[in-house]
Order: C-alpha cells, then structure tokens, then sequence
C-alpha cells in the first residue's frame, strides 16, 4: 500500500459524508478507498452513536445505512387544492378599549394580490419585507388609521366559505403586543383549530401584522396603511395555504 493510500485513509475518517462521497467521484482508486465501510461507521457513530453498540446487527453496511437515512427527502408535489381564493371571504375586525378602528368584509382575491406598492414614505425594512419571496396575504388600509401601541389593540379574523356558507375561526379576539421594529409590524397570533379529521395537526400559528409608518416616534403613535395574514413556516405557498384553511374546523 502507497504513501498516498495512507495519506487517504488518515484524512478520509474526518470528512462529512458529503465529502467522503465527493471523494469516491474523484477517480477509481479514491472510490475503492472510500468505501471502506469503516469510514461509513466513523460518520454513523458521530451521527447516531447507539447503533454503533450492536455491531454486525445491522442487514446492511454502514454506508448503505448512512447513505438511507442521510439522503434527503425530496417534499412530494402538493395535490390542487380543493379551496381557491374566489371561494373565500375573510371577516377582519380590530379594536382599541372602546372603538372600531378597522372592520371590513374582504374578498379572498383582494387579500390574495396583496400591496403592490407600499405607500410614500414606508421604511426600507417593510419593503423588503414585501419583496421577499415567503409567501404572505397582505392588504392595502384605506383609509388609514392611527394607534398607540400603549392601547390594547384586539384583532379577530374570521373566514367563509361562500360554496358551503360554512364559517372558521382564525383569528378570535387576540391581542396585538409584538413589534418587528425591521420591518414596522405590530403582530397578534393565535394557534389554529384544525377539523378533528387531522388529529394530529396541532400547533399551527396563524399571524396577522399591522404594517407601519411611525406618526409620532416619541408618543408611540403609529400610522397603519396595510394589513398581512400568514402562517410562517406552516405554509410557504398559496397551494400550501388554501390547503391549510381547507383544513380548519369549517363550522
């Protein structure tokens, strides 16, 4: 066995199993090297050191088993979704103690175009924050309002199906009391209810976001000219979200 040989297979026991398997595509003599499958127990026992107590109690070797479990799980394709956005309306109420500031009847495709233009005067974060690819509904506020961030803001979304007049809950009642001073939105959430036909669908967040200008810095006043619905990560697309309101406890 070469120099080289030894060289290898001193360097090989430290490498990810990305790179230990970029190596066996170097050339022949690199692949014979690598595949030594006590290079692949080296990576299984940094990554799953248990199964390293049992050993020949596996039907497989180590690489094949590093290489099963590693290998990532590309997301299947989303059937259509059975909603579409001209199915729905949403229902969007906000109060302070003792006024209505925004109450209106929105129909789904409005929500679902969003703001095209973020109004004059808009910070630099909100619009990058509009551009960016994560999927979200927005909607423009006309006319604006004002509030301070001192008051109790309460917000209750609701949302209907106009093929089964069937109504779910999105939003119920929750309070505003999270500033993302990046991108000027003041947030409320609330964990959805799921239709008992997805069990063990839980701990879903819905987020709605008043977007801002600052009024009034110093006294907390903030000018509200946009309104923005999402579910974070839960859903990263409109197929993802129409499936995701599918599955809400439509009563």
């Amino acid at each position: 066995m070469s120099s080289y040989d030894e060289v290898l297979k001193a360097v090989f026991p430290f490498l990810d199993g990305a790179d230990l398997a970029s190596c066996m595509a170097v050339c022949k003599q690199w692949r014979e090297i690598a595949k030594d499958d006590y290079f692949w127990k080296c990576l299984c026992a940094r990554r799953w050191p248990s199964i390293c107590k049992r050993p020949n109690s596996f039907r497989v070797t180590y690489y094949k088993l590093y290489q099963t479990f590693r290998k990532r799980q590309q997301r299947q394709a989303l059937l259509p979704p059975r909603l579409c956005f001209e199915d729905l309306e949403f229902f969007i109420d906000i109060w302070t103690e003792d006024k209505l500031m925004f109450s209106e009847v929105v129909p789904g495709p409005l929500l679902e175009a969003g703001i095209k233009n973020p109004p004059s005067g808009a910070s630099e974060g909100i619009r990058l924050h509009l551009e960016c690819p994560q999927y979200k509904m927005t909607l423009p506020v006309d006319p604006r309002f004002t509030v301070a961030f001192s008051q109790n803001l309460t917000v209750s979304v609701l949302v209907r199906r106009k093929d089964s007049n069937r109504v779910a809950c999105i939003i119920n009642n929750s309070l505003f009391g999270y500033t993302d001073r990046t991108s000027n939105r003041f947030m409320a959430y609330e964990y959805l209810d799921f239709s008992p036909l997805y069990p063990f669908t839980s701990n879903t967040r819905a987020w709605i976001s008043l977007l801002f200008m600052d009024k009034d810095q110093n006294e907390g006043v903030i000018d509200v000219f946009g309104i923005e619905v999402d579910f974070c990560d839960a859903a990263n697309s409109k197929e993802e979200v129409l499936w995701l309101l599918d599955m809400l406890d439509w009563k």
